[in-house]
């Protein structure tokens, strides 16, 4: 091989992974067209127990009608929703209630609203509203790197 072929073949490669990792930042960091799921409405049920909700992490489309059904299965618990300035209570064997319309995109912590032991101020969840964005991003660039592998694959 001369050195103009080397030189040649060693900025290809290059280049080549330059482009991938643009297209990679691209993935990560363009802004994306909003993805407008047809509002529906959304029946949850959540479980509270001394320290924890499960889930602990509840997803929603913006404009969604969500009906929160909390079970409680120990002692009383509330769930109060940041942003939302909503609350509801359960008591073991009676289920508390919530509906409202997720009409602003965002995380927003939920907590129990009720003092329910030592470990009370750290039994937090968190509802998401909006399109799982960031999972989109992670995909899309995973698919760049392995595409951008084969070609230096196959270039090799």
């Amino acid at each position: 091989m001369t050195r103009i072929t080397q030189y040649a073949s060693r900025t290809t490669q290059w280049l080549a992974g330059g482009v991938t990792l643009a297209l990679v930042f691209v993935a990560l960091l363009a802004p994306l067209p909003a993805l407008n799921a047809a509002p529906q409405e959304r029946q949850l049920t959540i479980n509270a127990s001394r320290f924890a909700f499960e889930p602990g992490t509840v997803r929603v489309n913006r404009g969604d009608t969500v009906v929160i059904n909390l079970e409680s299965s120990d002692v009383v618990h509330g769930l109060y929703i940041d942003g939302y300035e909503i609350r509801t209570q359960a008591e073991p064997g009676q289920p508390g209630r919530l509906s409202f319309v997720a009409d602003r995109d965002g995380a927003f912590h939920f907590r129990c609203a009720i003092p329910c032991g030592n470990l009370h101020p750290f039994m937090i969840g968190k509802l998401v509203v909006g399109p799982n964005l960031t999972w989109l991003r992670a995909v899309a660039a995973s698919l760049l790197v392995a595409a951008g592998a084969l070609v230096a694959f196959w270039r090799a």
